[in-house]
């Protein structure tokens, strides 16, 4: 047992404080406020070393949990997101795992949800196609399944009307003789990630608002 004689505030850590035992130089802990005030950890009281591990490791869950929600203030994230923050953080796995459960239970994380909000967002505002918009949520950690759900869940009607959109847009800078500039705008939709059903259907109808003869047979190949 032994018994803190300095408590000193941490400058650049908003919150956390250094607990200094009798003739060390270096803190004996370093522990936020909150968990400071839960265990008494005041100048004067007396401290089990057997307490240390424990009074450390909820340190480091209080300081994940904290982290994680102010990650979470600036825009929604996938599980993977947390946890690839948290790990730069060195935090060990162990509590990162426990952090991302708690907050997938108080629904502060909700991969499915979020899967379909940002597929709907994408489309919509970016006018990506669903391919690509799936691989996006598989690189943000989004499991197969539900990107495929959240994908699957876009108004194919909209879908085609942004890619005739992004078409038609696209189609007086494209180069080349009529059959080239054809195939240069379907492979500018088809790295949007529009289908290759999709991308048919939209250069159809930008050549039928241009009233030029139709070849786009090649795309069923």
């Amino acid at each position: 047992m032994f018994q803190i004689v300095t408590v000193t505030q941490l400058r650049k850590q908003k919150g956390r404080y250094a607990l200094y035992r009798d003739g060390e130089e270096e803190p004996v802990l370093s522990v936020h406020e909150d968990i400071m005030i839960k265990y008494r950890l005041l100048k004067g009281a007396w401290v089990k070393e057997s307490d240390l591990p424990f009074i450390r490791a909820e340190d480091d869950r209080h300081r994940a949990y904290s982290l994680a929600v102010a990650y979470l203030g600036a825009k929604p994230r996938t599980r993977k997101e947390i946890e690839r923050y948290l790990a730069r953080k060195e935090l060990e796995p162990e509590i990162i795992a426990l952090t991302a459960d708690r907050l997938e239970a108080e629904r502060f994380v909700d991969d499915a949800d979020y899967a379909v909000q940002f597929a709907r967002q994408r489309a919509r505002s970016q006018g990506k196609g669903r391919l690509r918009i799936k691989q996006e949520l598989l690189q943000r950690g989004i499991s197969r399944t539900q990107a495929a759900d959240a994908v699957e869940a876009l108004d194919p009607g909209a879908e085609l009307e942004a890619a005739v959109k992004a078409a038609s847009k696209k189609w007086p800078y494209v180069k080349g003789e009529f059959r080239e500039r054809k195939m240069k705008l379907s492979q500018f939709l088809m790295r949007r990630g529009y289908t290759g059903e999709t991308v048919r259907q939209a250069v159809q109808e930008v050549v039928r608002e241009l009233d030029e003869p139709d070849d786009t047979d090649w795309l069923d190949n």
